[in-house]
């Protein structure tokens, strides 16, 4: 949230390689602080504290990509590039837990590098294949990357992110950009990762309560539907570069959000049936923050290691003895249409963000919007996790139905201004 438009005002005045490497090379050392935190004799946690903040910041990044793909492309390749590089990032969180699975096998003690105190075990390697991975990005970027900007028609601008301007290079037409527009789009995009990051919260002690489903099984089947939302994200990425050919971004960001809504409509709590209730208090009601690789590992262990204590609906929770149960079916229509929704509504906001910004560098503004996005991620997960144990599931869900139907409400009203750059200072026809 605070480096995104550090990293964005950079690569305004800078070639774009100087913050991409620099970020890259912070996550790089960050990761490699983090295989090394047990070195230290004493404040251990400290290091940790510092190793993963600098991972996200690092992460800001994701800014200067997005201001670059915006600065790369006309208009008609803009939607088809924005949807390819959500795809790979959606496919980056499925491979990721998957390789942090593969890592279980070395368990908690691995091997040992005596020479660089180096300790490879499950908790250090995806970390080190972080570094490696961040390394290789760099050396990437280095040889291959060559930076170009064109404007909305695909013609090449002036740019002082080149080291080298042509005389044939136009000049950016000095038009002010629909500020209305750009702050709508950001509450826009503020509300779709608001409402994702709380419901990826939200998703285990839901299932817990409601299907008296053990932590263990919750963490195994919520990270099985996590992983089915990522496969189906990715091809709803790859399906709406052609349906927003056909139609426009806006009518598929007005029904990503349309169908998000259903979703959250869908999941309310309705009927007389009531969720099975955990009379026995338990003193720990923390969300479970089981990796893959512990799944496995417990997967492994003997069933009198699996003991759990009592499920269900704890009784601490009033609202457990009057809320009817949200039955699985009614749970699963609604993770596949939210699984619709959200990845429509989200590439489809930014790639009209960037249209609406025009040819002009856009690192700040980019910096912006993932700044909004990093802040709903961190207000999702507290406001869910608050109104849920309080209120339930009814008011949760509810609410956020009542957010949901205000965005809508907002993209109506603002619906004719988000429109491109260029179409709306007549430089193209619509």
């Amino acid at each position: 949230m605070v480096a995104s438009p550090m990293f964005g005002w950079w690569s305004n005045y800078r070639p774009r390689k100087e913050p991409l490497i620099i970020s890259l090379f912070i996550s790089v050392a960050a990761n490699c602080l983090y295989a090394y935190v047990h070195v230290p004799a004493s404040h251990n946690k400290y290091y940790m504290l510092v190793a993963r903040g600098l991972v996200g910041f690092g992460a800001g990044n994701v800014a200067v990509i997005r201001a670059y793909i915006a600065g790369a492309t006309c208009l008609h390749e803009r939607t088809s590039a924005m949807a390819n590089t959500s795809a790979f990032q959606a496919l980056g969180f499925i491979l990721g837990p998957v390789f942090q699975t593969c890592f279980a096998i070395l368990g908690e003690k691995g091997v040992t590098w005596e020479t660089i105190q180096l300790q490879i075990n499950m908790y250090t390697a995806p970390a080190l294949l972080g570094a490696f991975l961040g390394f290789l990005n760099i050396i990437l970027i280095i040889v291959i990357l060559r930076e170009h900007r064109v404007d909305d028609t695909g013609r090449q601008c002036t740019s002082i992110n080149n080291e080298e301007v042509r005389r044939d290079d136009i000049q950016i037409p000095q038009i002010n950009i629909d500020q209305v527009a750009v702050v709508t789009t950001n509450v826009l995009f503020f509300v779709i990762l608001f409402i994702f990051a709380l419901f990826e919260t939200i998703l285990t002690p839901l299932t817990m309560d409601m299907y008296a489903w053990t932590a263990v099984q919750a963490v195994l089947y919520d990270g099985i539907i996590l992983a089915a939302l990522g496969i189906e994200a990715v091809l709803v990425f790859i399906g709406i570069k052609s349906l927003a050919k056909l139609i426009g971004e806006r009518p598929v960001l007005l029904g990503g959000f349309v169908i998000t809504w259903i979703g959250f409509f869908i999941l309310l709590p309705w009927g007389n049936q009531f969720p099975k209730i955990q009379w026995q208090d338990l003193h720990n009601h923390t969300i479970p923050n089981t990796t893959f690789g512990e799944i496995i590992i417990t997967l492994w262990q003997s069933p009198r290691d699996l003991r759990e204590g009592p499920t269900g609906c704890p009784i601490i929770q009033a609202w457990c003895l009057y809320t009817p149960m949200i039955h699985l079916s009614q749970f699963i229509t609604s993770v596949v249409l939210i699984g619709i929704g959200y990845p429509c509504s989200n590439v489809m906001a930014y790639t009209i963000y960037s249209k609406i910004l025009g040819p002009k560098p856009q690192g700040v503004y980019m910096g912006w919007l993932t700044a909004s996005g990093s802040a709903a991620r961190i207000l999702g997960p507290v406001y869910i996790s608050q109104v849920y144990t309080s209120w339930g599931p009814r008011w949760a869900f509810g609410l956020v139905c009542g957010i949901v139907l205000l965005s809508i409400t907002l993209l109506g009203v603002v619906y004719k201004r988000l429109i491109a750059f260029s179409i709306r200072n007549g430089t193209i026809q619509e």
